[in-house]
């Protein structure tokens, strides 16, 4: 792992940033497309820290154990006020109990809607929501307000999607007989990484959970070939 993970890490959190940033500024036109591209890359970005959040957890960023969780609490306060140490327990329960009634990102109906609602119930906290309109009603101050709501807001509820239905739903839907309950989506790296940081690759993150996200293609390339 060396400083790879750190620099990756790292990386996403600036891309963010620097993204956020111009972004904030930009003039809004609902007829130019780069609007709706400007928040789909911020969403895939706010999906990029939750993943860089959730690498700490697994203690993938870096091998110095305080570096490793402050760069995954900062990763996760980013977005919309996570509390890393709330989703710490709470992910690792999902490994060890994965598709049972102890697993918080589980829901026995297989219903999108409901076992959505019931996933934001276990990661929004009233704290999260009350940090977020208080830091909206300040940054509105020094910035425009409909821009904070489409490239700061929106994208970070949109992510929110991103990641249940592509790396809870669609993983852990219906019966999976297999050891580690989870299905895993068809070999294609580049769609991989563009829906959820390969997170789609979710039998092999549950077969390999000490592998970053951005090894996990390797090691759906070394399944298939029965490596």
């Amino acid at each position: 792992m060396g400083k790879t993970g750190v620099f990756i890490g790292l990386t996403v959190i600036l891309l963010w940033f620097t993204s956020l940033s111009l972004l904030l500024s930009f003039d809004i036109s609902w007829s130019n497309p780069l609007v709706y591209l400007g928040i789909l890359i911020q969403m895939h970005l706010y999906t990029g820290l939750f993943i860089t959040a959730h690498d700490a957890m697994h203690g993938m960023v870096s091998e110095n154990k305080k570096l490793n969780h402050a760069i995954g609490w900062f990763a996760a306060i980013l977005f919309s006020y996570n509390f890393y140490w709330r989703l710490f327990p709470k992910h690792h329960e999902h490994h060890r109990f994965v598709a049972t009634d102890k697993d918080p990102d589980y829901h026995p109906s297989g219903k999108f809607l409901i076992w959505y609602l019931s996933f934001i119930k276990q990661y929004v906290s009233v704290w999260q929501i009350l940090l977020m309109a208080a830091t909206f009603n300040i940054l509105k101050l020094f910035l425009p307000t409909e821009n904070l709501v489409v490239f700061w807001m929106l994208p970070a509820v949109l992510s929110t999607l991103q990641l249940f239905y592509f790396g809870t739903y669609l993983p852990h839907m219906g019966e999976s007989d297999n050891k580690h309950h989870s299905k895993s989506q068809s070999k294609n790296h580049l769609w991989a990484f563009l829906s959820c940081y390969f997170f789609g690759y979710h039998y092999e993150h549950h077969d390999s959970p000490g592998t970053p996200w951005w090894r996990l293609w390797k090691v759906k390339e070394e399944l298939e070939k029965g490596i």
